[in-house]
């Protein structure tokens, strides 16, 4: 079964994973973040508990 052969696929896989990393992965990581993360305080909500008609 020719699709099986490794040998054409693992040299297109090795050769895009390499275009990837060396490429465009720094490209990519050179982006600055328009929007900055920042730490939100948690909020705590207050719950409270269902009054049911019924009960």
């Amino acid at each position: 079964m020719p699709q099986l052969n490794p040998n054409p696929w693992f040299f297109i896989m090795l050769l895009s994973w390499l275009t990837f990393s060396l490429m465009i992965q720094p490209k990519l990581l050179s982006f600055t973040h328009t929007n900055s993360p920042t730490n939100k305080t948690p909020t705590t909500t207050k719950t409270s508990p269902w009054s049911w008609p019924w009960t």
